[in-house]
């Protein structure tokens, strides 16, 4: 039996959020945090595909959703995203929610909850604060298991190498 979906979540949620995940496996292939975006368009079309990368930028900022937003602003030559939706295989934290909302990202979906830094209801709920000029649509959960199962399989594997290292 297929498990249940979260409110909100369209037809095509679950396909752009195994997307997502791939990037987000590209991540875990580089040592990084195994988290991946998927930028698409009001029509339903990829713009711009992300992986973490802060390790290998030597950019706090390369979060999967900022380097997404990045490349979406690069292929639609503005930095207003107005009706893309964003997936991301984690509940963005604060400073990713900020480039959402300045980005003026329509909708938000996520996988996987961050109850340590998540800004969507987890740890925070900045995605619907309303002292903020503009609010996100937020779906979470879609794909929950296999995005959180991927982080857990990454940070398992690095308290091993610890343990070994040590």
């Amino acid at each position: 039996m297929d498990a249940p979906q979260p409110v909100g979540v369209s037809a095509d949620d679950p396909a752009f959020m195994a997307m997502a995940l791939d990037c987000a496996r590209e991540a875990f292939a580089r040592d990084e945090v195994p988290v991946g975006a998927v930028l698409v368009d009001a029509r339903g079309a990829v713009i711009a595909r992300a992986a973490n990368a802060p390790i290998a930028s030597r950019d706090p900022t390369a979060h999967a959703e900022v380097v997404a937003l990045r490349a979406g602003g690069q292929a639609l030559g503005n930095y207003r995203l107005s009706g893309c939706t964003l997936y991301v295989t984690l509940e963005p934290c604060p400073m990713c929610i900020g480039a959402l909302v300045h980005g003026r990202i329509a909708r938000l979906v996520y996988g996987a909850a961050d109850p340590k830094t998540g800004a969507c209801g987890s740890a925070l709920d900045l995605a619907s604060d309303p002292s903020l000029n503009h609010r996100l649509v937020v779906t979470g959960g879609v794909l929950a298991e296999e995005c959180g199962g991927l982080l857990r399989q990454f940070f398992a594997a690095r308290r091993a190498a610890g343990k070994e290292a040590g």
